[in-house]
């Protein structure tokens, strides 16, 4: 497994930036961190090694027992969401240490996960972009229809892995090569080039490339 840092944050949403010539760049703004290293795993005890970060502070009387009583060691308060990121030395950090946006710098590659929208039961021609059957010459109800799916006698099933109808989006997505345009620690942003995935307020998480 790749061992690469990174912080959790939210997409605020879509803008764009104007460069010196007065082309437009089209940007994602992410406020990320900071995230408080809850736990710190070694090989020698959990069998890898990784720090566990939290994000998104809650509220003491929202949080449960089991909540409060894992991340109480830290001595940073209860987080809505906690991430785990392999590391090779993990003894260069401190339990309740906070990381931040300045791990990243302008210029640099970042990858960003994030869960994409969910566009619920779709079609074929708007879940795999289809064509849909004819128009005319005696086609009748079949308009937006995959075709046919069968086969021979043999198999004769429906391969798995076919491209059919069904639930649309709402899965983890990477994109794998984002560009930091701008890093703001005094405001906890980050700037990157492009779209990424997920809804607004939604849950990303952004690794060095490594």
């Amino acid at each position: 497994m790749p061992k690469t840092l990174g912080i959790l944050g939210k997409k605020l949403g879509m803008t764009r930036l104007f460069a010196d010539d007065g082309s437009i760049c089209p940007v994602t703004v992410i406020e990320a961190g900071p995230c408080p290293v809850m736990q710190i795993k070694t090989n020698d005890k959990e069998g890898y090694n990784a720090l566990q970060l939290g994000y998104d502070e809650l509220k003491e009387r929202l949080a449960n027992k089991p909540q409060k009583g894992h991340q109480a060691k830290a001595g940073k308060g209860v987080h809505r969401h906690l991430k785990e990121f392999r590391v090779e030395n993990p003894e260069e950090y401190e339990l309740g240490q906070e990381l931040t946006v300045d791990l990243f710098a302008p210029g640099e590659k970042v990858k960003v996960s994030g869960r994409s929208k969910g566009k619920g039961f779709q079609g074929a021609m708007k879940r795999w972009n289809f064509a849909g059957q004819r128009a005319s010459h005696g086609a009748e109800k079949v308009h937006r229809a995959t075709g046919s799916v069968g086969n021979a006698t043999f198999p004769g099933r429906i391969w798995k892995g076919k491209k059919m109808p069904g639930q649309m989006g709402n899965k983890q997505v990477t994109a794998p090569s984002v560009e930091i345009v701008d890093v703001r620690p005094e405001e906890n942003i980050l700037v990157v080039k492009g779209q990424i995935p997920g809804p607004k307020n939604g849950l990303v998480v952004i690794r060095k490339n490594g």
